[in-house]
């Protein structure tokens, strides 16, 4: 692996915590907040895949606006405008995981250009990282909106190498799903999984180039030359 020179995270899942959307969805439907979160969540992501082999872009609001709808209607929740227009907002004010903040810190006071590349909109992005005060951590917050496709499209991750001026296996790409870190270790990133929940790793014909349970993990890593 070439050292690392840059490290580009994605956001939803990895930095912030999607189901911290889950006290919300209970306050609405009690007793059916975190199934309610987790397959919105799924849809949501279904809905990325689905318009980019489709070539029907969408912004992930709207994305986002589509899941909770379907997963509502088939849930038997009833779902009306203020309800929905709430809980959408609540994506936009998602926690960042416990560690994440300590972290980027490190890795900032190593000197290392850090970025987000996510599947958001230039608005929602913002959005997230500013209601949590991380804002100053990042050099580029970069949205698929400039290529109009959703991750893993190779165009996603090309973005990166523009926008830091550095080649695919300069740049340390951090994910917590799977299907994005194979898609960016297939684009040629060298590749990071953070593996919160003990899960496995998708097969897609690639794995990651180290596996961590936390973002924590990542500093000492990098500064013992692994990634």
């Amino acid at each position: 692996m070439t050292r690392t020179k840059a490290i580009v995270f994605d956001l939803y899942g990895t930095l912030y915590d999607v189901h911290s959307v889950v006290q919300q969805c209970e306050a609405f439907y009690p007793g059916r907040g975190m199934q309610l979160s987790v397959m919105w969540r799924q849809k949501q992501l279904e809905y990325t895949w689905l318009r980019s082999l489709m070539g029907q872009y969408i912004s992930f609001e709207q994305a986002t606006h589509d899941a909770l709808v379907y997963s509502c209607r088939h849930l038997k929740l009833d779902l009306d405008t203020a309800t929905c227009d709430t809980l959408c907002k609540a994506y936009l004010n998602l926690s960042a995981y416990p560690e994440v903040p300590d972290a980027l810190q490190r890795l900032n006071d190593m000197g290392l250009p850090l970025a987000i590349l996510s599947n958001g909109s230039d608005f929602s992005i913002q959005s997230v990282v500013t209601s949590s005060g991380l804002q100053d951590n990042f050099s580029h917050l970069l949205s698929v909106e400039r290529v109009g496709v959703f991750k893993p499209d190779p165009r996603v991750y090309t973005l990166a190498c523009q926008a830091l001026e550095l080649t695919a296996d300069e740049i340390l790409f951090v994910s917590s799903n799977a299907w994005d870190a194979s898609g960016a270790r297939h684009f040629g990133f060298n590749v990071c999984w953070i593996n919160r929940h003990d899960n496995t790793f998708d097969e897609l014909g690639a794995t990651p180039h180290v596996v961590v349970a936390g973002l924590d993990e990542l500093p000492a890593l990098i500064d013992a030359g692994r990634c």
